[in-house]
This record gives structure tokens, C-alpha cells and sequence, in this order.
């Protein structure tokens, strides 16, 4: 089909999806018209999915990458507090994908996505690329008037905290380096679950929504962001907005225990990947002591740890490991 054939085709499965009051035109138009509303403050956020960077076409599926084209965007506005809403995905890709089911596969695991969290896609563009596949992903979110949570609000003596787990995605992702593939593997290795787990955990994130409202709306976080580039890098973005220090605790860092246990047969170490690993889009942020007895244990099943304590800015960002405490340098990623 034509790409308006591909684009009415969308409309229909998105419009079936039914479209809250607050959107007043979707899909069809030059761009999406939605209702502002008194008391609300709008978040927005944008990520960009690069073939041969952020992802390789050979060892993914055009399902995953739609769940995750979306998640990686969902996941900054749960790091904001705010709860999203819409989406907007753009799409260029060489002639030869066109030809195939890529695209049509690739919104079902965006829609899929989006269905979780009733965030309804309202545009974006479609366009053919010379030889490489990019996404651009944008998603709106909204919080109550100054409820938006921020990198520059925390204070010495607040607490930091992680959700879920840490280093799985990196473990995945250097899996998939070393030749590992979803569904593909040797029926006599008996970490083939364990090694399917940590590859989804790669291609398939879980962006911590619910976490980011319950933190957001009871504002009980003062600073957060989420782990994209890597604990240790993104801790030192928070640091640098909010002006503080950080003792960070090895020992209580939450590793994902299948990285413990599959990492040290593959000469890999479990402790770097969880400090210096991305893509683990697990929220980092930090809560005052006053706070302390009003957090949740869980959220839609997914825990949190303690794993250090903010300081004065002139303490620095260092961890402390047993008796020794050394510097913890942002050796997350970086694209240039």
C-alpha cells in the first residue's frame, strides 16, 4: 500500500481506540489539536532511535523496537512525576522495509505499548530513509501546576533511591554483541532462560510509569531522572542540577540477580554494569527524610532501594565500598 493507505490505516486502528475529550482532532490533519486544561501543566519529551547506534535491525524484532521507540519517551515522563498522554512517532526507512510487514508489525508493539497506559498516538510522519531505519518519538504527558518533578531539587540529607533492578540491560545488550539472538539458542545451555530474560530486558524495557505518578502526584520524590545513560552518569546529572554531593553504597546496589549470576563465566562484572550500564530506564531519585514514612513499598509490582544518601556538593559524587571510598566518574554512554 501507499504510505496514506498505511496512514488511514492508522487512523482507523487509533480512532477505534476511542479519543479522550480533551483531544479535539487527531489524526488527518496537518497536526494534532488538543484542549488545554486550567490547572495542568504540559511535559513533553523527545527520543530519537538510531539503526546502527541505539539499536541493530538484526537482532531485534519490529515489534520490540515499537514497544520500545515508545518506552524510552514514556520513561522520561515518569522521570518527571507526570502521567502520559500522547504520542507523536516519526518514522524513515529504506524502500526494502517498506516492502515488508516492518512497519506494520513495528506499530503493534508501539500500540500494544500504549494501550498499557492509555496513551493515545495523535501524529507524526513517515518517510523513506537511504539504507538506515531512524525514529523519532515524542510523547506529551501532564502533571498538576508546579508538580513537575525536577533534577535540581534535591537536598543534603535527602535519601537516593532506585526502582526495580540494575545492570540487565547492559548484560543483554553485550549478550547480543557476542552473537546471542531473542528465541535463538542452544537447548543444552542451561542459562538459556536467564539469557532470553536479560536480552528482552534490553529489547523490550518496562518504563516505570506507575512509580513516576505515585512519586510525582504525592510528591514525595524532590529529584529524579531515569537510567538511560547509566546510573553513573545520570546520577551526576542530577548532582549537577541540584548542586549536591552523593555516598553511593556498592553493596546495596539491587544488581539483577541473572546478571550476577551469568557475568562473572563471561568475564563481564556485574557491579560496572550496574553502575556505568544503560538502558536500564529505571527511575534514580531522591526523597527527604520527612517523606521517608510515605513511600510505597512496591508499585504495579516493581520495588525500590536505598542505595545512598545526598551530600553537600563539596563532598563530591563518590561510593563507598567496605572501608574504601573512591570517585565515581560518569562512565555511562555518551554518543560523542
Amino acid at each position: 500500500m501507499s504510505e496514506f493507505d498505511f496512514i488511514n490505516d492508522l487512523r482507523s486502528q487509533t480512532e477505534a481506540r476511542g479519543y479522550p475529550s480533551e483531544l479535539l482532532r487527531g489524526i488527518g490533519d496537518d497536526a494534532a489539536v488538543l484542549k488545554q486544561l486550567t490547572g495542568r501543566d504540559t511535559v513533553v519529551s523527545a527520543d530519537l532511535l538510531v539503526e546502527g547506534i541505539d539499536f541493530r535491525r538484526d537482532a531485534t524484532q519490529p515489534r520490540l523496537l515499537g514497544h520500545k521507540a515508545l518506552a524510552v519517551s514514556l520513561s522520561d515522563i515518569a522521570a518527571m512525576g507526570a502521567r502520559p498522554r500522547w504520542a507523536l512517532v516519526s518514522l524513515a526507512i529504506p524502500a526494502d522495509i517498506w516492502a515488508s510487514d516492518f512497519v506494520a508489525e513495528f506499530y503493534k508493539g508501539l500500540l500494544g505499548l500504549a494501550d498499557c497506559y492509555e496513551v493515545r498516538l495523535i501524529g507524526g510522519d513517515l518517510s523513506r530513509a537511504p539504507g538506515h531505519i531512524a525514529i523519532d518519538s515524542i510523547v506529551i504527558g501532564e502533571c498538576l501546576s508546579g508538580n513537575a518533578v525536577l533534577r535540581s531539587g534535591a537536598k543534603p540529607g535527602d535519601h537516593l533511591f532506585v526502582t526495580g533492578t540494575l545492570g540487565g540491560s547492559a548484560a543483554g545488550l553485550r549478550l547480543i554483541e557476542r552473537g546471542a539472538r531473542v528465541g535463538i539458542h542452544e537447548l543444552e545451555d542451561p542459562d538459556v532462560r536467564s539469557i532470553q530474560e536479560l536480552l528482552m530486558r534490553h529489547l523490550r524495557p518496562a518504563p516505570r510509569v506507575g512509580w513516576g505518578l505515585v512519586l510525582g502526584e504525592e510528591r514525595l520524590a524532590s529529584a529524579m531522572i531515569d537510567i538511560s545513560d547509566g546510573l553513573s552518569s545520570d546520577l551526576h546529572h542530577l548532582c549537577r542540577e541540584s548542586r549536591v554531593g552523593v555516598i553511593l553504597e556498592s553493596g546495596k546496589l539491587p544488581i539483577d540477580s541473572r546478571v550476577a549470576a551469568l557475568c562473572g563465566r563471561r568475564a563481564l562484572d556485574p557491579l560496572m554494569l550496574a553502575l556505568h550500564g544503560g538502558e536500564d530506564f529505571e527511575l534514580l531519585f531522591a526523597v527527604s527524610s520527612e517523606n521517608l514514612s510515605r513511600m510505597p513499598n512496591k508499585v504495579d509490582g516493581v520495588g525500590l532501594t536505598k542505595i545512598g544518601e545526598i551530600k553537600p556538593d563539596s563532598e563530591g559524587i563518590r561510593v563507598s565500598e567496605g572501608s574504601r571510598l573512591w570517585d565515581l566518574k560518569p562512565e555511562g554512554w555518551r554518543h560523542f
